[in-house]
């Protein structure tokens, strides 16, 4: 019972083993987290469209509940930049941005995110993330940076603009320059260029005047608190609201409050598919980043109990003001190397939050726009890497084509369909490659018993014996491929007598390959030619022994090639005949 629970609550496995080090480690990492999270999680929640306190809300009961569920120690779930655009997207489509239909969407959004993950954590489905390919999830995510980096530019500037595609927010931004507001821009300038200063710089020159490593981090993280702080009081001391500078008001004095998710048919049905798709999205980047940060210290983590974990923090945030959470990259990596221990550290960074949340809302009265706006350019920019349109270029052209059109639709038509098609490209595209296999025609190499490429090596060979080396596993797909090869090679070779098929890789022959198997060995044996199989896996053996395909062959099965070498080539033959 104990260790059943032990493997959905991982809680009761590390918690045992607490001690006050760790709890010293996982405070100074929650100190600093907690630094970082509270000018981001207000301006994720403007990226999302949702009141500021919102973003707080979002990180307050989702981090305690993967701290109770998830495996790993160092992960740090809340808001996140994609994330957040995905559900301005998608709650955007069924209310008005600023009502409380926008916001009780919001939450069933997160209701219903939550509920997919926990679904397929339970049925151990979190292989399904394996079918967004890594050069499309780059793609998408470095195309949605550049959407979210120019979405904020209206905050900048102090005007009003719209739009969900990077032509439409470019067209609404130019047809409203008339409207910048002079002093907006300057603090969005100032603010900005202060924080690519902090993230760049302000770490070395802290240590060049041998001011303590982990305070040149504190330091360093609390840049944006600093950019908060000063053009917020410049705000209040000079009155710059009154002048036309957008701030965001007052933000409620208190715990998150308990909510419920909208559960009409017809809300449902609309957010159900954006709710999958930033399921998968969220899984995949969280995932991500927990196995890098696990590895760094030889721990594991289990993608299918973090399905459970990101789940429960959705369903968290669903019934506590929030909206979809994930594991984030940025201020996982902090938490990382601020040395927390265990998922304690979340915790401890939830109270650190749900105190701001209380005692430090009214402070932020006069925060500007601006300066959220800055926050979040400046934090997804680091996100957008087209280095992997060059790098895909080199190396494989087709994995080239599936970026840059997922960049190009996530930028042209918005990223719902940029996410929908970097699914459907990264599953053609693996259907694509299996489906013409690569089969190599092998010769015996001088003195040894390896049989190589002929294309690649100078190899033995026997005119009379052809030996293919399939490479992949066989199946619906890619099965009449091999069948017209194996038809070409031999109608094009003259004095053909066996066919020897090398099954070193093959490690799965479905129905429509065997189909297709039977198909070569009726049709080889019709032309006087054997069929011949080597080397076969014994899974593949014991299936292949289930149908009369292996009684019907038109030849033999070897356990090795070089047997098959043996007993088929012409040239050993005769050299034996020589002995």
């Amino acid at each position: 019972m104990i260790d059943h629970l032990r493997r959905y609550m991982p809680i009761l496995d590390w918690g045992r083993t607490y001690d006050r080090k760790a709890f010293s480690n996982d405070m100074i990492a929650a100190v600093i987290v907690t630094i970082m999270l509270i000018p981001q999680s207000l301006a994720y929640a403007l990226l999302a469209g949702l009141p500021p306190e919102a973003g707080i809300y979002a990180s307050i009961a989702p981090i305690i509940l993967y701290a109770i569920f998830g495996t790993s120690r160092a992960l740090a779930v809340g808001p996140v930049a994609v994330v957040s655009l995905l559900t301005a997207s998608a709650v955007g489509q069924v209310a008005e941005q600023g009502t409380a239909g926008y916001a009780v969407a919001a939450l069933t959004l997160a209701f219903l995110s939550g509920g997919f993950l926990v679904l397929m954590g339970v049925f151990r489905l979190g292989f399904f993330a394996n079918f967004l390919s890594h050069p499309v999830i780059a793609g998408f995510i470095t195309a949605s940076g550049i959407l979210i980096a120019t979405s904020q530019l209206k905050h900048i500037l102090g005007i009003s603009s719209h739009g969900h595609t990077l032509p439409e927010m470019l067209g609404s931004i130019f047809a409203h320059l008339n409207e910048v507001n002079w002093i907006t821009l300057a603090i969005g300038v100032s603010a900005t260029g202060f924080l690519f200063w902090v993230r760049g710089n302000l770490r070395p020159a802290l240590r060049k005047l041998g001011t303590p490593p982990l305070i040149s981090d504190i330091l360093t993280k609390a840049g944006p608190v600093a950019a908060v702080v000063a053009t917020t009081l410049s705000v209040w001391l000079l009155g710059l609201n009154d002048r036309g500078v957008k701030i965001v008001g007052e933000v409620p004095q208190s715990l998150p409050p308990l909510t419920l998710p909208g559960f009409t048919p017809d809300l449902l049905s609309a957010l159900l598919v954006p709710a999958i798709l930033i399921s998968i999205i969220g899984f995949v980047e969280s995932v991500s980043v927990a196995q890098t940060l696990a590895a760094k210290k030889r721990q594991r983590i289990d993608p299918d109990q973090e399905l459970i974990g990101l789940g429960a923090a959705n369903l968290g945030a669903a019934f506590t003001g929030g909206y979809p959470v994930t594991g984030g990259f940025a201020r996982s990596v902090v938490n990382f190397d601020a040395g927390a221990e265990t998922p304690a550290a979340g915790a401890f960074t939830a109270v650190g939050l749900a105190i701001a949340a209380v005692a430090l809302t009214p402070l932020v009265y006069f925060l500007p726009n601006a300066t959220l706006a800055a926050t979040i350019i400046v934090a997804v920019l680091s996100l957008v890497d087209l280095s992997i349109l060059q790098k895909t270029w080199r190396y494989s052209r087709a994995d080239f084509t599936a970026v840059a059109a997922t960049i190009v639709l996530t930028l042209g038509l918005g990223v719902e369909v940029g996410v929908a098609s970097g699914v459907t490209i990264s599953v053609l595209l693996h259907l694509y490659k299996t489906s013409r296999p690569h089969v190599a025609e092998v010769g015996l190499v001088p003195g040894t018993q390896h049989f190589r490429n002929i294309l690649r090596h100078k190899v033995e060979t026997d005119p009379a014996l052809v030996t293919l080396r399939v490479d992949e596993s066989l199946y619906f797909v890619n099965a009449r491929f091999l069948e017209d090869l194996v038809q070409k090679r031999v109608t094009n070779g003259c004095g053909i007598q066996n066919v020897v098929l090398m099954f070193s890789a093959v490690n799965e022959v479905d129905y429509s390959a065997l189909e297709s198997l039977e198909a070569i060995n009726h049709r080889l044996k019709d032309m006087g030619v054997g069929l011949h199989l080597s080397e076969v896996k014994g899974p593949v053996m014991d299936r292949l022994k289930r149908s009369h395909f292996i009684d019907d062959l038109n030849g033999r099965v070897f356990l090795a090639q070089h047997d098959a070498w043996a007993a088929l080539s012409k040239q050993n033959g005769q050299a034996k005949a020589a002995e």
